[in-house]
C-alpha cells in the first residue's frame, strides 16, 4: 500500500449536519473559510434522522453543492454515507453532479451507519450483516455506473438492468471511494482494501478522544495484507483535534499517526468542541504545520 510516512499528509475540516450546524448557511461560511485558511479538505456528516424531536439536520449533498460553487481547490465529501438507506442509482446521480460541480474535487466516504434508530425509524432492518451486505450491493453498482457504459446488477437488495448513466464524472477511474470501519472489526478493513482508502475510528473512542497511533499502525498493517501488489495509492484517513493554538505543538500531535501511514487528518469538530465562535477560530488557525520524521 502507498500509505507511507513520506506519502503528503493532507488536513481536512470534519463537520455535523446536525443541531447549530444544520444551517448550510453557517456551513457555507465555514467551507470559504477552510479554504482560505489553508485546508485541503471539507467533510460533512450523513444523517437523515434527528437524536431528538426539536434537534435540527440539513442536507449535506445541497450545502457541499453550495460549497463547491464558492471554493475552487478544497475536496469535499460526506463522511461517511449511509450507503445502506438509499438507493445506489440516486446516489451515482448526485455524485457526478457534485463532481462536475467542484471540478473533480469529490470524495466519497462510505459505511455501515451506527445508528440502529435512524434504520427502524425509516423502515429498514438495522441488522449489522444487512447493512453490510446492501454496502457492498450499493458499491458495486455505483461503481458500474459511474463507469457511463450499459450496467446490469441483480443483487439481494438492489438490483438495475441495463443502466447506462451519462455524463460521467471528471475524476477517472472513479470518484475515490473511502470505507469507514471500526477497528479492531476486520470485515470494514477488507472492505475498504478493495476500494481506494479507509477511514478508522476505534470502539470505545468518544468525539473529543483519539485512537492510539498504534491502533492506526495495525489498521494499515492489516490493509496493506490484504491489498494486491502494485495496487494504486490508498489514502489513510483517521479523525482527531488539535487546538489550533501553537501549530508546531499540534504538528508533533499528528505526526506519530502520520508515522503510521496517514494520508489524510480530519480535524474533528462540532458542538463537542465548544459554541460556534470557536469552532469558527479553529478553522481560521489553519491546519497543523508538518514536522520532520
Amino acid at each position: 500500500m502507498d500509505a507511507t510516512p513520506q506519502q503528503p499528509l493532507r488536513y481536512a475540516v470534519g463537520l455535523p449536519n446536525r443541531r447549530e450546524y444544520a444551517d448550510p448557511r453557517l456551513l457555507r461560511e465555514l467551507g470559504v473559510l477552510a479554504e482560505r485558511s489553508g485546508w485541503d479538505g471539507f467533510f460533512l456528516w450523513d444523517g437523515q434522522v434527528a437524536e431528538h424531536p426539536d434537534e435540527h439536520l440539513t442536507d449535506s449533498w445541497t450545502t457541499l453543492a453550495a460549497i463547491a460553487a464558492d471554493t475552487e481547490r478544497l475536496r469535499i465529501g460526506v463522511m461517511v454515507n449511509v450507503l445502506a438507506l438509499k438507493h445506489p442509482a440516486e446516489v451515482a446521480r448526485a455524485t457526478v453532479a457534485l463532481d462536475l460541480l467542484s471540478g473533480g474535487r469529490l470524495v466519497f466516504g462510505a459505511g455501515l451507519g451506527s445508528s440502529a434508530a435512524e434504520f427502524r425509524a425509516l423502515g429498514h432492518d438495522p441488522d449489522p450483516r444487512v447493512r453490510a451486505e446492501k454496502l457492498d450491493e450499493a458499491l458495486r453498482i455505483l461503481d458500474g455506473l459511474w463507469t457511463g457504459r450499459p450496467f446490469t446488477f441483480h443483487g439481494r437488495w438492489f438490483t438495475v438492468t441495463d443502466l447506462t448513466f451519462q455524463p460521467v464524472a471528471p475524476q477517472r477511474p472513479r470518484i475515490p471511494v473511502w470505507i469507514a470501519g471500526t477497528w479492531p472489526a476486520r470485515r470494514p478493513m477488507r472492505r475498504a482494501a478493495r476500494w481506494d482508502g479507509v477511514f478508522p475510528t476505534r470502539a470505545g473512542v468518544g468525539h473529543t478522544e483519539m485512537m492510539p497511533p498504534a491502533d492506526l499502525d495495525e489498521v494499515v498493517s492489516y490493509v496493506r495484507a490484504q491489498r494486491a501488489a502494485g495496487a494504486a495509492p490508498f489514502d489513510v484517513v483517521m479523525e482527531g483535534q488539535t487546538s489550533g493554538v501553537r501549530r508546531e505543538a499540534d504538528a508533533l500531535v499528528v505526526a506519530p499517526y502520520r508515522a503510521a501511514g496517514l494520508t489524510w487528518w480530519v480535524e474533528k469538530l462540532g458542538w463537542f468542541r465548544g459554541p460556534v465562535d470557536l469552532v469558527r477560530a479553529r478553522i481560521e488557525a489553519g491546519p497543523p504545520a508538518p514536522v520532520d520524521l
